[in-house]
C-alpha cells in the first residue's frame, strides 16, 4: 500500500500545524490497525497545551516515525527530553510532549484508535 501526502485527509490545520491522518493504513499486532501520518510543523509549535485534560497531560499514544526535514524534542513522563533531528527515525512512547525546535515534515505510524482520540482532543482544545 502506498498514499501520497496530497492525498491524505488533512485531520487538523491551525497556524503552525497541519496534521494529516489515513487510517487503516496497516495492522501493528497488539494494538490492531495503525494510521500512517504526516505533520507539517513549524518552529515555535509546543503540545503542551493541545493535551490538557488527557492523562497526565501529555499523547498516551506511541508513534514510530521519520524526519524527513526539521528538529522536534520531546519531554517523557519522567522528565527525559530526547531531541529527534532530519533523517532520524524515533519512537516516541505514551507519555510525551513534542515542542517543535525548526520547521520540521514528520511520517508517523500509530496506533489508529488511540492516537485518533487524542487528534479529537486537540481539535476540541482549538475549537
Amino acid at each position: 500500500m502506498k498514499i501520497a501526502k496530497n492525498d491524505i485527509e488533512v485531520k487538523m490545520q491551525i497556524p503552525g500545524a497541519v496534521v494529516r491522518q489515513h487510517n487503516d493504513f496497516g495492522d501493528a499486532s497488539g494494538y490492531g490497525k495503525i494510521s500512517g501520518e504526516y505533520f507539517s510543523l513549524s518552529a515555535g509549535v509546543d503540545t503542551t497545551p493541545l493535551f490538557i485534560g488527557l492523562k497526565g497531560n501529555m499523547c498516551q499514544c506511541p508513534h514510530w516515525g521519520y524526519v524527513l526535514s526539521g528538529q522536534l524534542t520531546t519531554t517523557d513522563a519522567d522528565g527525559t527530553e530526547e531531541t529527534v533531528d532530519a533523517q532520524e527515525l524515533f519512537f516516541w512512547p505514551a507519555g510525551h510532549n513534542v515542542k517543535v525546535n525548526a520547521d520540521a515534515e514528520i511520517i508517523m505510524f500509530s496506533p489508529q484508535h488511540e492516537h485518533g482520540e487524542v487528534i479529537d482532543h486537540m481539535i476540541k482544545m482549538t475549537s
